[in-house]
């Protein structure tokens, strides 16, 4: 696809130029392939053997899927429609369920108030960020996000005509969020802050003191608090607290779905959680309910086998937990003895950064695995990671890949 300086299509009739339709700017982006993409595409066109350690579909990683997962899909209460804005009741119960489960699991943390009025099922959690970033802000208002995050959100904020301001996460033996810096970076315009737990790629959870601090700003500037916890459930550091769960000074929207929880990401199935202050918290709702009535985006056989999903998710989760720790003891074991290799600490999530010398950059580290060796891998420019030699590897891919991948790694980097 090539992209024109201007928003108006030119086309070719009969060798002469005209006029097409006016495209909005909000859809300008440059979408033309790097070096790196286009040379994956020309060595999957030719079948190549390629080692793909950005795999990050479960459906794609061989893992064993119950045979009976399609039959919740039959129940005939499917064939009955009722536009329900917030979402069928059964759909919202299950996760008021899930987030249950979450409270009675050995963790530090107070108790769990949520109530299936305070959701909304969604078809993705990038219609529920879009949602909430209509919600919430006007044209040009600014949103807070974490930098290194998923580059996702770029193209949501430029749907919505939100602007999308970063806060620093700085590494020290571990990632931390700096509060200062984040206040810094508030201005009249900004509406709220996005906060992932665990942060996708860094793997890190907001801690107990830093979820303070980010609640007690919100509440005392006037702004939302965003919290996408899609990773939460796969924890390398023990189980950790939903932020549903406890105290709400600041009004606090809390978003997650199927694709993680229960490894199905083509059922399309997420949901919002809306806590805070009574007053505030309704009028949210009452806002989000028009909104989400106005699209009606979610299929009614899908809610029905909601509750079914999420009932049976242990096994996968189990599945999914025990790949990432073989896989992530095979890259501890593997770099043990190269010194210039360092693989940053995570606590949860899917994946792992690795750092070298940046003798060369990540983009080049990339490029030349992929070429010479089959690998590939993101160089950590992609999640706006800033120091040069960064590479980020998923945690998820069948074992032996994995493994060939990693040697692969050792050898080209060490």
């Amino acid at each position: 696809m090539v992209n024109h300086p201007w928003n108006t299509l030119l086309i070719m009739r009969e060798g002469r130029r005209i006029g097409g339709p006016h495209f909005s700017t909000r859809t300008s982006w440059d979408t033309s392939e790097t070096d790196w993409s286009r040379k994956l595409s020309e060595m999957r066109r030719e079948g190549r053997t390629l080692y793909d350690l950005t795999l990050a579909n479960p459906t794609e990683s061989q893992f064993d899927y119950p045979g009976h997962l399609l039959a919740p899909l039959q129940d005939e209460a499917g064939m009955h429609y009722s536009a329900e804005p917030r979402g069928l009741l059964a759909a919202r119960e299950a996760v008021c369920r899930y987030y249950r489960d979450h409270r009675d699991a050995p963790q530090d943390g107070p108790e769990l108030g949520l109530h299936p009025d305070r959701i909304f099922i969604t078809s993705s959690t990038s219609e529920a960020y879009s949602f909430l970033f209509r919600l919430l802000c006007d044209p040009g208002d600014e949103v807070l996000i974490a930098q290194p995050s998923y580059p996702l959100f770029d193209f949501l904020a430029d749907l919505d005509d939100v602007r999308l301001v970063p806060y620093p996460l700085f590494y020290d033996y571990g990632w931390h969020l700096d509060i200062h810096a984040l206040r810094q970076r508030i201005s009249p315009r900004t509406r709220a802050v996005v906060v992932v737990h665990p942060n996708n790629p860094t793997g890190h959870f907001t801690s107990a003191q830093d979820r303070l601090a980010l609640e007690q700003t919100c509440a005392e500037l006037g702004l939302a608090l965003i919290v996408d916890e899609v990773f939460l459930d796969y924890s390398q550091v023990g189980a950790q607290a939903s932020f549903t769960a406890g105290e709400h000074p600041a009004l606090t929207f809390v978003m997650s779905g199927l694709s993680k929880v229960a490894g199905l990401p083509q059922m399309k199935l997420s949901w919002i959680c809306i806590q805070g202050p009574g007053l505030l918290r309704e009028a949210a709702a009452a806002r989000l309910e028009v909104i989400a009535d106005t699209f009606l985006s979610v299929s009614t056989p899908m809610q029905h086998a909601m509750a079914s999903w999420l009932g049976e998710r242990g096994d996968l989760q189990r599945q999914i937990a025990d790949r990432l720790k073989e896989n992530l003891g095979f890259l501890d074991e593997a770099l043990t003895p190269v010194s210039t290799l360092k693989r940053l600490a995570i606590e949860g999530g899917w994946y792992a950064i690795l750092r070298f010398p940046s003798v060369r950059t990540g983009e080049e580290a990339a490029m030349e695995l992929l070429v010479n060796y089959g690998v590939v891998v993101h160089a950590g420019g992609f999640f706006g990671l800033e120091t040069g030699g960064m590479l980020v590897l998923s945690l998820l891919p069948p074992v032996d890949s994995f493994r060939r991948g990693v040697a692969s790694i050792v050898a080209a980097l060490a």
